[in-house]
């Protein structure tokens, strides 16, 4: 999703150049003539949000600095760049006090001004990340940590809204990477013990030898190896919440003791002479059918009802693909920020292009294929050619349609060089087994065909493969090429 610059000032000149400016660098404008607009804006106008402001400081009725002091307690997180014709240092220093992170002075250049856009834009991504990362590891989230609007995600959220008003154990299911211990520290955020310990416990990840220790704790000398007192993730959590993930993970014996821990409130340490009183809020989740594990005889029926008493089920993200946008933009800011790339936005064909695939993986398999395609990214926007996995995964080939007819070239550009036809066959989609290749291979031939089709031209080879050049040398590179450009 483009990123949006709310330009505020009072003369109608600026504004527009301002405007054309932002535009050519390749984000949206809002244009407004003074502070009161840019509050009514701010405060929930229908232009959508607001990603920075290009602020002036001379403007009657409020002043760039008393824009500054109002919004700046109500958004801390928006960037702020102020442009003014007067260049003193004491408006330099008022504005950086009052939270501008930039200073421009009027004519600004295009270029100026885009480095201070983007600089700010990557600090606005930056911190963002490091609070994210504050807060997960308090266990709090921010709403905007929960990406998407889609009918099924405001509906599970108004749910889980209502499960936070007690204390009634929560199993949230569904499948892997549809974000399940979000969903746990959400529950957690709208609760009384909001501020009180969260901790969370992957029961999958636990050998069966140490599960009772890790749960319960255990008193020095009770096995082989307890060389000290150790606090089980209980009363770690006492007071708090305990979030066990994949719980249909535990044996049957372990089972049997989470169930009196939870009837009773108390728990036995290993190797301890005394019970120990524990107060937790249980919410545990889960990627398999209990119900089958019941009737199979994997998973206890009484404790199926003790954790089952309010159940959440999270769509997978092929449930919400209105949301899939949202994401993206979301994970390529995060990503973008702490891998130092000024990423743009993406390409309507690859939004076009992730929404149509069906994600096994959920959200976790979304994240990591915007992670790849911003790092290996050549260009400042992300399009189709930067989700190969994406790509092969849909089973998409690089050349589509029916394969083209035998036909010569034409002579020149002006022989109607729309409607011409390339030789047949050039790229073998399948190898001498009849198994599909490699898209690297693939990709290899096609770059290939694509350098003879057009004499070494890479400028035509790079717009017709719908690339940009420096990604086109670098593959060329890697194919061990050297191709003889010849540049018109």
């Amino acid at each position: 999703m483009t990123k949006t610059v709310l330009i505020v000032d009072d003369d109608p000149v600026q504004r527009r150049l301002h405007g054309d400016m932002i535009t050519k660098i390749g984000y949206r404008s809002i244009a407004v003539d003074g502070g009161k607009a840019a509050f009514k804006i701010l405060d929930g106008g229908s232009d959508g949000d607001i990603d920075l402001m290009l602020l002036d400081l001379q403007m009657p009725e409020i002043d760039g600095l008393g824009v500054l002091a109002k919004i700046k307690p109500q958004r801390p997180n928006l960037p702020v760049i102020v442009v003014t014709a007067h260049a003193g240092i004491e408006h330099v220093v008022k504005a950086m006090r009052a939270g501008a992170v930039d200073f421009v002075v009027k004519p600004v250049s295009l270029e100026r001004l885009q480095v201070s856009v983007e600089n700010a834009l990557q600090l606005k991504s930056l911190v963002g990340e490091v609070t994210r990362l504050q807060r997960r590891a308090t266990g709090q989230i921010d709403p905007g940590d929960i990406v998407g609007k889609s009918q099924a995600l405001t509906k599970l959220l108004a749910m889980s809204e209502r499960a936070a008003q007690s204390n009634i154990p929560v199993l949230i299911e569904g499948e892997s990477g549809v974000g399940k211990e979000l969903i746990a520290r959400y529950i957690l955020s709208h609760s009384e013990r909001a501020q009180a310990p969260f901790v969370a416990v992957n029961c999958a990840t636990i050998p069966d030898n140490l599960v009772e220790s890790i749960l319960f704790g255990h008193e020095k000398g009770s096995f082989t190896g307890a060389i000290g007192k150790h606090i089980g993730k209980f009363q770690e959590a006492d007071g708090g919440t305990l979030f066990l993930d994949e719980i249909a993970e535990l044996k049957l014996d372990m089972q049997v003791k989470l169930l009196r821990a939870l009837q009773e409130g108390e728990i036995d340490p290993v190797g301890g002479r005394q019970t120990v009183k524990v107060n937790v809020r249980m919410i545990s989740a889960t990627n398999r059918d209990l119900t089958k594990l019941i009737a199979s005889s994997h998973f206890r029926e009484d404790l199926y009802y003790r954790i089952n008493m309010f159940p959440l089920q999270v769509p997978p993200l092929r449930d919400r693909k209105d949301d899939i946008p949202e994401l993206v933009d979301y994970f390529m800011q995060r990503f973008g920020a702490t891998e130092g790339r000024k990423i743009k936005g993406v390409t309507a064909d690859a939004l076009a292009r992730l929404a149509d695939y069906h994600w096994p993986g959920n959200i976790r398999q979304l994240e990591n294929a915007v992670f790849r395609a911003v790092v290996l990214s050549d260009a400042d926007v992300l399009s189709s050619v930067d989700f190969p996995q994406v790509a092969q995964w849909m089973g998409i080939e690089l050349q589509e349609g029916p394969p083209p007819t035998a036909s010569p070239r034409p002579t020149s550009e002006t022989d109607h060089p729309a409607t011409a036809v390339a030789p047949a066959g050039p790229v073998a989609m399948l190898d001498n087994h009849g198994h599909v290749r490699p898209l690297e291979q693939i990709e290899g031939d096609v770059i290939r065909y694509a350098l003879e089709h057009y004499e070494g031209q890479m400028s035509k080879v790079a717009r017709h493969l719908g690339i940009g050049r420096s990604t086109l040398y670098r593959k060329v590179r890697e194919l061990g090429l050297e191709p003889e450009e010849a540049e018109a």
